[in-house]
């Protein structure tokens, strides 16, 4: 941009005479200088506009804005040609209103094409009714579950159950898997661990305790061996209930979680493995394995919060499959059993568990276990929750 001060031969300066800018100068595409003139008015003569005939002024001050660089290099035959002899002209005299709005427009940048991810692109796993609904309940002989979906793409929990077994009413099996890294290891539980146990359990020849949890310990690890054969990643934790000939066998691996409604009291009936119990911290350790603290959680080699699960293969020996089980004859108090996965129990107490759930069950002409779950549900929710959630209520009294 130029800048033109143009001074007249007389000391005396008018003060009627204008400072102007020339608005022709700034709205021509063609001119950038912007000229400011002095002018003089005679003693003897009325205020007029300087002819064509007026005395040059004597000097010019001229201040000059170098040529963009894109003014360079739009046009070889601009950046080549010589200045303009006239001292009134301004070095983008030359160029014409189109080669001025050209260098003059900003261009607008190439679009992205960002791809959307779908639920059945996570993991390269199949879309399933749990991965892509939000929500999903089910009810049956003596059981209610409902799932709730956090702020994964895809829900990773998984649940399983079966009434009836062997053509029996008394007995069934239920389970509540809660994956990490994926769903492929809690859907390959779901769908395996049920007969692996009930394989080992009805080959032995006694009703021990001891040999009935021993039964459900080599259905657990042979689950684990053959998810390792799928050279899958991820893993789960995993609750079970097992009913047989009147006692209740409750398993677990990993922080998933059964409680037991015992006259309105809450009872658990399982143990979180997490690194931080000094029991499963110091296996960890004389397996040559290290336990870290990071942000306030206790990782396995500072990755897995959970000590025990089934898959998790490139944690072994550390994170095992092995099932903690508790058996416990079913009694006429025993009211109710709730398996459900960390995602409730990370906010709500197993107290506080029994204690909602309880008016939906005991007492009432119509029990709605599914609406108890649903409450128990959103009050994780309401506590801000944002994990997967998953509840499953067992009516005992169906098993007596």
């Amino acid at each position: 941009m130029s800048c033109s001060v143009a001074v007249s031969n007389s000391p005396v300066f008018s003060p009627s005479s204008s400072l102007f800018c020339n608005k022709t100068s700034i709205l021509s595409p063609s001119a950038e200088a912007r000229n400011l003139t002095l002018t003089h008015l005679k003693p003897s003569s009325s205020p007029a506009s300087p002819s064509a005939s007026s005395p040059s002024p004597p000097f010019r001050l001229r201040l000059q804005k170098p040529p963009p660089l894109s003014l360079l290099s739009s046009s070889s035959a601009v950046a080549s040609s010589p200045p303009s002899s006239s001292s009134g002209s301004d070095s983008t005299d030359s160029l014409g209103p189109e080669s001025v709005s050209t260098i003059l427009k900003r261009k607008r940048p190439a679009r992205l094409d960002i791809p959307v991810a779908t639920p059945g692109m996570c993991l390269g796993i199949p879309a399933t009714r749990c991965e892509v609904g939000r929500e999903l309940e089910s009810e049956g002989d003596g059981y209610s579950v409902y799932c709730k979906r956090g702020r994964r793409e895809a829900m990773e929990d998984r649940f399983s159950a079966s009434v009836k077994l062997q053509g029996d009413s008394k007995q069934a099996f239920f389970g509540v898997f809660d994956g990490h890294g994926g769903a492929k290891a809690s859907e390959f539980a779901a769908q395996k661990l049920e007969k692996n146990i009930l394989d080992e359990v009805v080959r032995i020849k006694d009703e021990f305790e001891t040999t009935v949890k021993e039964a459900v310990k080599e259905g657990y690890l042979k689950t684990d061996a053959e998810f390792f054969k799928e050279d899958a990643a991820g893993g789960t934790c995993c609750v079970t209930a097992l009913i047989r000939n009147g006692n209740l066998v409750v398993s677990n691996a990993g922080d998933c979680r059964a409680v037991l409604s015992r006259g309105g009291a809450a009872e658990a009936l399982t143990s979180d493995h997490r690194p931080f119990r000094e029991d499963e911290r110091n296996r960890i350790q004389n397996l040559g394995g290290y336990v870290d603290l990071c942000r306030g959680v206790w990782r396995v080699h500072g990755s897995l919060a959970v000590s025990r699960g089934i898959g998790d293969h490139h944690l072994k020996p550390w994170v095992i499959a092995e099932p903690e089980t508790k058996i416990v004859s079913i009694e006429p108090e025993y009211e109710f059993l709730i398996l459900a996965s960390d995602g409730l129990w990370d906010k709500v107490s197993n107290q506080e568990a029994v204690d909602i759930a309880r008016p939906s069950c005991i007492g009432i002409n119509k029990p709605n276990p599914l609406s108890a779950c649903k409450k128990l549900v959103d009050l994780s929710v309401s506590r801000g929750s944002s994990d997967d959630i998953s509840v499953m209520l067992i009516q005992l009294g169906h098993y007596i």
